[in-house]
């Protein structure tokens, strides 16, 4: 499924960043998301949500994507937290190994008042 369906925008919560995603995250869209990341990560952001809409879709190519966003987040010693990943979504981010690095978190606004990790 190829889809330029996305939707990306930063709002804060606590001062805390957070990347809000709607749509189809795919080898095409991920960019959208990375560069997101990005551009928070310039500004200084060491804690940083991700909140996907539940009627996300992730391929493998936008699982690409965040297996980078992993590997920079941990270089740059930031906490990502990860929340609104539908069951399905987030059984697949446990078999890549994905959950060991992202905080997973159940409501957006409660893990960002209580300091994303």
């Amino acid at each position: 499924k190829v889809s330029n369906n996305i939707e990306v925008s930063v709002r804060t919560i606590n001062d805390i960043p957070v990347i809000d995603i709607k749509g189809d995250v795919t080898a095409v869209t991920g960019a959208e998301v990375k560069t997101a990341y990005e551009k928070v990560s310039r500004e200084g952001a060491m804690k940083i949500g991700c909140h996907f809409d539940p009627a996300c879709y992730i391929n493998s190519g936008g699982l690409a994507f965040f297996i980078e966003i992993a590997s920079e987040s941990r270089k740059n010693k930031q906490t990502v937290c990860i929340c609104g990943l539908s069951d399905h979504f987030l059984k697949i981010f446990k078999m890549v190994g994905l959950t060991r690095c992202f905080d997973i978190i159940d409501d957006p606004d409660e893990a960002m008042k209580g300091g994303c990790g």
